[in-house]
């Protein structure tokens, strides 16, 4: 059965990882009830954030079979893990992620086609793969890494008359671009959730299903509260907004480290190990501007959201 997804806030789940560069499935029920207490509507596991490039099959089957066992209640799961090259071995994983359960499997745009092939090539191997998985929703991300391949509206509205799209997370950070998407996925059953806080509020206002992106990892329950007021305190919201839009230049500051760091200092202990980068790289400085950050969270509820 196709389902649906909730409108709202869908962290990109982090991977923990213990001592001996291990998954840390403690840390993973930890961060699961953190989401859920912060007042997301929804979870976007094994993505980029989880480090699946760095992780095995069987590790990313392993590890979204644990976060489906242990899901809260109420909060959708959409989940990717697609990570390979060959569209035979995509489908192969793709089933055996469907068959944990999902709310929608999330396609990688990149991998449909080459930096250098146009959007026929992309179509091909699309179509190829929505057909060998019946019965299951869809999404699409255009995740930057090994490269960054956006949807334009032709591409997305095709996507949208051969299958059950419900999901994609946009990177394009440009507003008018995002309007032109809303636009060709009209009455498609596709909802659309921007992963850039400096255009999240316009986005919101033009019909975009809510916020998907890192920072969701720092203070969801801000980003929740701009998803759910965004229209009944306009004023507010533009508050909310412009903090957000400015908090969210700390991805570039060793993340997902700091996003570990960050978590720590809200009781969430999961530590600082990552495949993607050693955490040595993370000093005294990058820990003071966590510490501030997460006071100024504080404050920022507080006035606004209070």
């Amino acid at each position: 059965m196709i389902k649906e997804i909730n409108n709202g806030v869908y962290p990109t789940m982090l991977t923990p990882f213990n001592g001996d560069n291990k998954i840390d499935y403690n840390g993973v029920l930890q961060l699961l009830d953190f989401y859920k207490n912060r007042g997301v509507s929804g979870v976007f596991a094994i993505c980029q954030s989880s480090e699946i490039f760095f992780l095995s099959f069987e590790e990313r089957l392993e590890l979204l079979k644990f976060i489906m066992k242990n899901k809260p209640e109420g909060i959708s799961i959409v989940a990717s893990g697609h990570t390979a090259d060959d569209i035979d071995r995509q489908i192969y994983e793709a089933k055996a992620f469907v068959d944990t359960g999902i709310d929608a499997y999330v396609f990688i745009a990149n991998r449909f086609a080459g930096e250098s092939d146009g959007e026929d090539v992309f179509m091909r191997n699309y179509e190829k793969a929505v057909k060998a998985l019946p019965d299951t929703g869809f999404g699409i991300y255009e995740c930057p890494y090994p490269y960054k391949r956006l949807m334009t509206p032709s591409l997305l509205s095709e996507c949208c008359e051969i299958s059950p799209l419900k999901f994609i997370k946009d990177t394009c950070g440009n507003i008018s671009q995002i309007r032109s998407k809303l636009e060709a996925a009209s009455g498609s059953g596709l909802k659309i959730f921007n992963a850039n806080g400096a255009t999240l509020l316009e986005s919101l206002r033009a019909g975009c299903a809510g916020y998907s992106g890192v920072m969701a990892n720092f203070h969801p329950e801000l980003y929740a509260w701009l998803c759910e007021n965004y229209e009944k305190e306009p004023v507010k919201a533009k508050q909310m907004a412009d903090f957000l839009s400015f908090a969210s230049t700390v991805e570039s500051r060793q993340y997902p480290v700091n996003a570990k760091y960050h978590l720590s200092l809200l009781g969430v202990d999961i530590g600082t190990k990552s495949r993607v980068m050693s955490d040595s790289g993370f000093v005294e400085t990058h820990k003071k501007e966590m510490a501030a950050m997460a006071e100024t969270e504080k404050l920022i509820y507080s006035l606004i959201a209070g």
